[in-house]
C-alpha cells in the first residue's frame, strides 16, 4: 500500500521507490552498544517494546533485529492494527505484561507518541495540561535528571508574567504531592520556591528576580536568562537613579525650608531687638545669613571672620532662633 501511494506521487522515480522498498533492510544496522545495553537493563528490570515498525520491513531485517531477543516482550503495531499515538496500542501492551503505568519508564524518540502521557503529564483542563502524580524519585536522582524534570515541567504547567510590570514565575500542579515534590526539586539547587493554594490547584511560585534567574539558568533557559537579567540592570540603574533624585529632592527641600526659617527669625530680632545688641559672633550669623539667603551651613561658615564649621555655623543660628522664640513671646 505505501509503495503504491510513492509510485502514485512520483511514477517517474519507480525504479529507484522500488528498489529501496525492496532493499529497505539492508539500511538498518544496530548500534556497537545496542546489545549490550538492552542486555543491561533486561538484567535490572523487566523490559518492553512498542513499535510501529511495519511488516515488510520486519521481515527484511528480521535479522539485524534479533537483539529485540533480549526483551521480555514487546508490541508491533502491524501485529494489532493500530499503532502510537492511538491509546489503544499502549493499553494492550500494559495488559498483555500486567504493567503499571506509575511504575514504568518510557522511553520514546518522538514527543507526539504520548511519552508526556506515558509520564502523567496526561490530563488537560481548558487545553492546559497538568501534573497528575509525583514523579519517581529514582528518575530524578541524578542533577541532569532533575533539571530535565523541571524544563518539561515549566513547559508543561509553567509561566512567567512580564517582567516590566513584576517578577514572579509559577507552576500549576493538580496535586498537593506533586506541588511538594517539584518544591523540593527546586530548593535543591538553593532557590526559595514556596506554594500556595489557589482555588483547587496547589501553585508553586517564586517572586523574586534573582531566583527565578537561577531557576531558568537551571532549566537550561540561557537567554531568557540574559533578557531577565538585562531588564533587571535597567530597572535597579532606574530605582537607584530614582531614589538618589528623591533623596537630593528632600535634603533641598529641607535645606530651603530650614533656610527660610533661619531668615523669618534673624529679620524679626533685626525689626524688634536689633542686630546692635546681639553678641558680636551671632550679629556676624545673622549678617551673613541673609547676604546669602541660599548658601548651605558650610558654605556660610566659610564667609564668617575667622571661618567656622558646620557645626559652629549651626550652633549659631539655633541661638538666633532661641532668641526670635523669646521675642515671639
Amino acid at each position: 500500500e505505501w509503495l503504491n501511494l510513492f509510485i502514485e506521487n512520483d511514477p517517474a522515480y519507480e525504479t529507484q521507490i522500488r528498489y529501496t522498498f525492496e532493499n529497505f533492510g539492508k539500511s538498518i544496522v544496530p548500534y556497537e552498544f545496542t546489545r549490550p545495553w538492552t542486555m543491561g537493563l533486561r538484567q535490572k528490570k523487566s523490559l518492553n517494546f512498542l513499535s510501529n515498525y511495519s511488516e515488510e520491513m520486519f521481515r527484511q531485517s528480521k535479522e539485524q533485529l534479533d537483539f529485540l531477543g533480549y526483551f521480555n516482550g514487546g508490541v508491533f503495531s502491524w501485529e494489532e492494527k493500530c499503532m502510537k499515538p492511538d491509546d489503544e496500542i499502549y493499553r494492550i501492551l500494559l495488559k498483555r505484561y500486567h504493567l503499571v503505568p506509575e511504575k514504568c519508564v518510557f522511553f520514546d524518540d518522538r514527543i507526539e507518541n504520548k511519552v508526556i502521557q506515558a509520564l502523567h503529564l496526561d490530563k488537560r483542563e481548558n487545553d492546559r495540561i497538568v501534573l497528575q502524580t509525583s514523579v519517581n524519585s529514582l528518575l530524578i536522582k541524578n542533577s541532569c535528571c532533575a533539571r530535565a524534570f523541571l524544563r518539561g515541567a515549566f513547559l508543561c504547567i509553567g509561566s512567567m508574567s512580564d517582567p516590566e510590570k513584576s517578577y514572579h514565575l509559577e507552576f500549576v500542579c493538580s496535586a498537593k504531592e506533586q506541588a511538594e515534590q517539584l518544591k523540593a526539586i527546586i530548593r535543591e539547587f538553593q532557590i526559595d520556591a514556596r506554594s500556595i493554594r489557589r482555588k483547587k490547584y496547589e501553585v508553586v511560585y517564586l517572586k523574586e528576580g534573582a531566583g527565578i534567574v537561577d531557576l531558568l539558568n537551571v532549566m537550561g533557559a540561557h537567554i531568557s536568562l540574559m533578557n531577565l537579567e538585562n531588564l533587571r540592570i535597567v530597572k535597579e540603574m532606574r530605582n537607584s537613579v530614582n531614589r538618589r533624585v528623591n533623596c537630593e529632592t528632600a535634603n533641598i527641600s529641607k535645606t530651603v525650608t530650614a533656610a527660610s526659617k533661619q531668615i523669618e527669625d534673624i529679620l524679626l530680632i533685626r525689626d524688634k531687638y536689633g542686630f546692635g545688641n546681639l553678641p558680636d559672633n551671632l550679629r556676624q550669623m545673622a549678617e551673613v545669613r541673609l547676604e546669602y539667603p541660599d548658601a548651605a551651613l558650610k558654605e556660610l561658615g566659610r564667609y564668617l571672620e575667622p571661618p567656622v564649621g558646620k557645626s559652629g555655623v549651626n550652633h549659631r543660628l539655633r541661638k538666633l532662633s532661641e532668641i526670635a522664640d523669646r521675642i515671639r513671646l
